[in-house]
């Protein structure tokens, strides 16, 4: 009786640890994204960019020393107490290795927690609110996005002349009210006369656009309405309301493409940009713009470039690691490592895991040929140049 109940208690054993076993031979990738909601263009560019950039690290397998990768797809909708019930669920249930995501910096806030929680590693493609890696970051946040300081400071260098007075348009949340505060923070000769805020759901801008007018129309020499806006509603609509009249002019940093076909009407407007496909010269780059036509018949976008990006940084640690993904061993090989993407080399800074990368100083060219405001390139704005801020508590 006792050998019988010895032999049913170990063939149980072995039903119940199967799926654990097949699971360790997977490397299970979640990622947490809007695949529906206000950003759901950006969403769907990165997971399209993840795939193809796991595709082309991997040579095509999928795998890396043997092990399968899986990719998990959550959606969050942009809400962040759904993306951090998601996330929860996807370490706990699915039993995910990593995380990738999300898209909102609001929900990219609410996951933070959850990924110490679980103590396992979040790498944030492409929210970019300072917080995530600064005074909210912790030590299992990685990001290879750019954050609100690198556009900030690149737009910055763009558009920081003396004699030029700035206010700006941002939408009020994290995403709008970090980027102003680092744009503050970097310029150095320009003045920044105001600062206005409205509702991400904003279609009308006639009412913020009539403050900014006022603040600025009596101002000498240059001036300029720096905009900083993401998904729905367009903000540039502002330019109908004769801004040439008072001698004031538009500037951005850059956009999804169906976005920038609104730049088509400010050729020669300046500022600078995260990704354009016609942009880095370098066989990531061209492999990728070559994968997407082959697909999709159209170029890679901003956030396309961004999931890639994302997808060369996990494959190159675990690579380094054999396919281990032990959390405290991808940490240490993570921390300070150069990886290849899209835009070139990054590198993941210590102290905040913050990806340093290159910026694009771009000046808007109209050509009949592209449905949008080609960003012509005036120079590259190198990592060193910048001098990004480190904003956590380590």
């Amino acid at each position: 009786m006792q050998r019988r109940t010895l032999v049913a208690l170990a063939a149980l054993a072995a039903t119940l640890s199967a799926p654990v076993f097949s699971q360790s031979g997977e490397i299970r990738i979640a990622h947490v994204y809007s695949k529906t909601g206000p950003l759901e263009a950006y969403g769907k560019q990165t997971q399209t960019g993840l795939l193809m950039g796991l595709n082309y690290a991997t040579g095509g397998s999928m795998a890396i020393n043997g092990k399968k990768i899986v990719v998990i797809e959550k959606d969050d909708q942009g809400k962040p107490d759904l993306g951090k019930s998601l996330l929860a669920s996807a370490y706990s249930d699915d039993k995910a290795d990593i995380a990738v995501g999300p898209t909102s910096s609001g929900v990219a806030l609410a996951l933070l927690p959850v990924a110490e929680e679980y103590k396992k590693i979040l790498l944030v493609e492409p929210a970019v609110a300072d917080a995530i890696t600064g005074d909210k970051w912790n030590k299992y946040i990685f990001r290879t996005g750019r954050n609100s300081s690198q556009d900030a400071i690149s737009n910055a260098v763009a558009i920081d002349k003396p004699g030029v007075t700035i206010a700006t348009l941002a939408q009020d949340y994290a995403f709008g009210r970090d980027g102003v505060k680092a744009f503050k923070d970097a310029i150095k000769n320009a003045k920044l006369v105001h600062e206005e805020y409205l509702p991400t759901s904003t279609t009308d801008f006639t009412a913020g656009a009539q403050r900014l007018i006022d603040k600025l129309k009596d101002q000498p020499g240059r001036k300029i309405i720096w905009i900083l806006w993401a998904g729905a509603g367009n903000p540039f609509k502002i330019a109908d309301l004769d801004l040439k009249r008072y001698g004031i002019e538009i500037a951005t940093g850059g956009n999804i493409l169906p976005a920038m076909a609104s730049f088509k009407n400010f050729p020669g407007m300046e500022g600078a940009t995260y990704y354009y496909f016609g942009i880095p010269k370098n066989p990531v780059n061209e492999a990728l713009v070559a994968a997407h036509y082959k697909e999709f018949k159209t170029p890679p976008d901003f956030f396309t470039a961004g999931g890639f990006s994302s997808a060369m940084a996990l494959v190159t640690a675990l690579k380094v690691t054999g396919g281990d993904t032990n959390t405290n061993k991808l940490i240490k090989t993570m921390e300070g490592m150069s990886f290849d993407t899209p835009k070139g080399k990054m590198t993941f800074r210590k102290e905040d895991h913050q990806a340093l990368q290159s910026m694009y100083h771009f000046k808007i060219k109209v050509d009949p040929v592209f449905a949008w405001g080609v960003p012509e390139l005036v120079r590259e704005i190198k990592p060193d140049e910048m001098q990004v801020p480190i904003r956590n508590k380590r």
